[in-house]
């Protein structure tokens, strides 16, 4: 597995990480055992950046990897081991509520993190959102005392503005913004984001780099996304919009057929080929997908054939949005 290095500062991380997520909540019912085993094949694969989140399953994700690290002695040294905090679920309905990135939450919340981890430190904090009612130098001065504190070693920031990064880079290092970025979704970083990460040195970090799976191939109608699973209230899934975005997902099986490689493989090359201060981190509790998404790393594509998976989806053929529109509100502050 090729390495690289997220930022001017941070750490050293697999070429393709991690996302841990769906092992526990958004994407069908946890398999618990299959994601342990998942997680040996990404250290057996040379995967050493795992992403999670205090709200993945309010804690559940965390705890899962704090069970892997724990039943497997000699682990934790060998993983960047990412989380994030900001999220707070309603107790009534049980979906996230508001978004709290106050100083005064800050601590508790890594505290609470380290606890179902079971670990000293975190390598990767990040603010998941951003309350824009809440000055981002306060977040980040909070922030900062965990590294002072031994409590975290880097800093990040997810689903932020260009400008809010630049305001929190002033404040302490940024090592990397976490944002989606896939073949189905460049706008989000294209442009002037990744001008402004890379005159700072920081690291781009992309979540949902297969779409949400849909550049997999794998969903083929709406009957493939079990009951409960997340997607079924996503727009790019919805029946008004699905077929037209089955029809890119064909244009780019098209030109991995002529790079003897699956789609998905394919999507994350691409990604890889955009430069080497972007990481992205898949998502998957199977390893059979694992093992296939590991693969991508070794896949070196050529200007001409990035340009190609590029032209197979067009700027503005995606149909819908990329989040439902509540969601949606909590970005880019």
């Amino acid at each position: 597995m090729k390495r690289r290095v997220l930022g001017n500062q941070g750490p050293e991380v697999s070429a393709i990480g991690l996302g841990c997520m769906g092992m526990s909540v958004a994407y069908g019912v946890p398999d618990d055992a299959e994601s342990l085993r998942t997680l040996d094949l990404a250290a057996e694969s040379g995967i050493t950046l795992l992403d999670t989140a205090d709200a993945y399953g309010r804690g559940a994700n965390e705890e899962l990897l704090g069970r892997w690290l724990r039943e497997r002695p000699g682990s934790r040294e060998k993983v960047v081991l990412a989380t994030k905090f900001g999220l707070r679920h309603d107790t009534t309905t049980g979906r996230v509520g508001d978004v709290d990135t106050s100083a005064a939450y800050v601590g508790p919340a890594c505290h609470a993190s380290l606890r179902r981890l079971g670990t000293g430190h975190i390598d990767l904090y990040y603010a998941h959102r951003r309350n824009p009612e809440v000055p981002i130098e306060e977040t980040v001065g909070a922030m900062a005392a965990l590294v002072e504190a031994g409590d975290v070693r880097f800093l990040g920031l997810s689903e932020v503005s260009p400008r809010t990064l630049r305001r929190a880079h002033a404040v302490h290092p940024i090592s990397a913004v976490q944002l989606e970025y896939s073949l189905f979704t460049r706008d989000v970083v294209e442009g002037e984001m990744l001008e402004v990460c890379r005159e700072l040195g920081i690291g781009v970090v992309a979540y949902s780099p297969l779409g949400r799976a849909m550049l997999t191939g794998s969903v083929t109608s709406r009957d493939d996304l079990a009951e409960g699973d997340n997607r079924r209230r996503w727009p790019r899934f919805a029946e008004e919009n699905l077929d037209r975005n089955l029809a890119l997902v064909d244009a780019v099986r098209s030109v991995a057929a002529q790079l003897e490689c699956s789609p998905a493989q394919a999507a994350l090359a691409w990604l890889l080929a955009q430069g080497d201060d972007i990481v992205p981190i898949p998502g998957t509790k199977k390893r059979r997908y694992l093992a296939e998404n590991a693969a991508a790393a070794g896949i070196s594509l050529t200007a001409e054939q990035a340009e190609l998976l590029r032209r197979a989806v067009p700027d503005g053929s995606v149909s819908g949005t990329r989040y439902p529109e509540q969601a949606l509100s909590r970005l880019g502050h």
